[in-house]
């Protein structure tokens, strides 16, 4: 039982590794937006923007409070373990080896599931392009055979979905519905991916600021066309003009969609044996880009919600071109760019996610998690490459038979999971000394702030959106049984929390960093959790059958 708990030790000094080390500051701040802004923007932002109406802002606002204080977090692992790994590695140090493994799993889960969503949102826009060119791809061939299955089922008002459907090729009893676009960007991706991390971040770099660009002029140009009206809609259940219609609920369902936009700054730390200087860079990188891309989700979202009535968004998978439509804005020119650029910058993160897992694998296996394989370096590019032909092959078979929609908020629970362990591993270092040149978090007592914070926040909130509270107490109503268990849950932690903070003086920024990640988690459905249920006993048979016998911790304590 001790070896499950027992903790891994490694030396801030450490630097040793068989990567390269090629990546500087910049470098990882345009990794950071390139895997920050990309699907979340193009894509899930849409249907956030349906179901929060303009308030979704405080959404995001919530959610960039959350990712900041976690990146702060992330800071510090990465200052003392300058190690690939991410929040595996974090996880290692901190709880112990079994913890080490859930975390490791469920990144499994945030990288490869989370690129499978990204390929298929590349391949809407990559279609739609196309199109918008007089080219079309066969519908059957655009789309998963679950997705055009779902929607002939269900009487979906999908034209494409149908018609892939209705007018698929059949081998023998089965219909051939596949999506393509998706397969080809992600055999591409990987292929990139394993000739080695400086070609990558070369091709990276320049679309970034191609990416950047555009977003600029998107913003400069909407900005003409908003309407200060759409910022106050009337809201159905009320009658009253309001910033959030569909009330604080209405913005907490939208959690999903705006925490996927920010997944990917902590693949960042992945980086951490291809960087030059990781203790002083990684920090540095991570933070800036994390700030840069909230600020740009909060002035598109002020742009989108100006200039088309919330409502509109109903099923719109490109929101930033639909705004530039001829039924509302009808600025050819831009709906045209933007369709280009999209394909840009879901690229971008395609690109920053494959990166990511093979390191994932590669630290795994130098640990004896994983078999031996997946630490191979190729020894003329100097990346894992057999991890990574194997997380092309993950990605890309599920594109087969899977959808979107499930995809989404299967990849944002186990992220918002990880990022509660490290917040709460980051409680559990011990002092260190201070060095010049090296990040340091902050140390500030919570003992009596992070109480008061709380509590006090919990009362505020109660007199502004006292109707939340309403909805919580009507015990009769069974669409809310999910969420108030979920509240309830969350306010009972963080109760035990400033108990726990008053006694043990604990740091006040991972305290604030895992309460926030909490809340995000209450956003979550039963059948999210059921999945990820299901995902989290897979990866322990998997552990008890090799990772345990095959530990090198556990093999050199015996």
């Amino acid at each position: 039982m001790n070896q499950l708990f027992r903790r891994k030790q490694y030396s801030d000094n450490d630097t040793s590794t068989n990567l390269l080390r090629v990546l500087g500051v910049w470098d990882i701040v345009f990794f950071g937006i390139a895997a920050i802004i990309g699907a979340g923007s193009f894509s899930s932002l849409g249907e956030a923007v349906f179901r929060g109406g303009p308030g979704v802002i405080l959404l995001y606002l919530i959610c960039g409070f959350a990712c900041g204080f976690t990146a702060l977090c992330y800071a510090e692992f990465a200052s003392r373990i300058p190690k690939a790994g991410s929040a595996y590695t974090y996880a290692y140090a901190s709880f112990g080896e079994l913890m080490a493994w859930v975390i490791g799993w469920a990144l499994i889960m945030e990288y490869s599931f989370g690129n499978i969503y990204v390929a298929f949102s590349w391949s809407d826009y990559f279609t739609s392009f196309l199109e918008r060119l007089g080219m079309h791809i066969p519908d059957y061939f655009t789309c998963s055979y679950t997705e055009a299955r779902k929607a002939f089922q269900n009487g979906s008002e999908n034209k494409e979905l149908i018609n892939a459907w209705n007018t698929a090729p059949l081998l023998g009893n089965l219909k051939v519905i596949v999506d393509i676009p998706a397969l080809v960007i992600n055999g591409l991706i990987t292929w990139l991916c394993y000739r080695g991390v400086k070609e990558s971040k070369n091709f990276n770099n320049s679309l970034v600021i191609l990416k950047l660009a555009v977003i600029v002029l998107i913003i400069l140009v909407g900005t003409a066309y908003i309407n200060t009206e759409n910022w106050t809609p009337v809201s159905l259940e009320t009658g009253i003009p309001s910033f959030m219609p569909n009330g604080f609920t209405g913005v907490m369902s939208a959690v999903s969609g705006v925490f996927f936009a920010y997944i990917g700054f902590d693949a960042l730390s992945v980086l951490s044996e291809e960087t030059k200087d990781p203790q002083k860079t990684l920090p540095k990188g991570m933070i800036i880009s994390l700030v840069v891309c909230t600020v740009i989700y909060i002035c598109l979202t002020l742009v989108l919600t100006g200039m088309v009535d919330y409502r509109k968004f109903d099923g719109i998978g490109d929101p930033l071109s639909f705004i530039f439509e001829k039924s509302n804005a009808n600025v050819a020119w831009m709906e045209l760019t933007i369709s280009f650029v999209a394909i840009v910058a879901i690229t971008t993160v395609l690109l920053v996610f494959q990166m990511g897992q093979p390191r994932i694998w590669y630290a795994m296996s130098r640990d004896g998690l994983m078999p031996e394989k997946f630490q191979n370096v190729h020894p003329k590019y100097k990346t894992p490459a057999f991890a990574t032909i194997i997380t092309g092959i993950v990605v890309g078979v599920p594109i087969i038979f899977t959808d979107k929609s499930f995809i989404l908020d299967f990849t944002s629970i186990g992220t918002i999971f990880a990022f509660v362990l490290v917040c709460g591993g980051v409680l559990m270092l011990p002092p260190k000394e201070k060095i010049k040149g090296r990040f340091h978090l902050p140390y500030i007592n919570g003992k009596f702030i992070f109480p008061v914070v709380f509590i006090g926040g919990l009362v505020a909130f109660y007199f502004w959106q006292p109707e939340f509270f309403n909805h919580l107490m009507n015990w009769s109503d069974p669409k809310e049984g999910e969420f108030r268990a979920s509240i309830f849950f969350f306010i009972i932690i963080n109760l035990v929390l400033c108990i726990v903070a008053f006694t043990k003086n604990l740091s006040l920024i991972p305290l604030i960093g895992l309460s926030s990640c909490l809340y995000l988690l209450t956003g979550m459905s039963h059948d999210n959790w059921f999945y990820f249920g299901i995902w989290f006993a897979v990866g322990l048979v998997i552990y008890f059958c090799y990772g345990y016998k095959n530990s090198k911790l556990r093999n050199t304590t015996q």
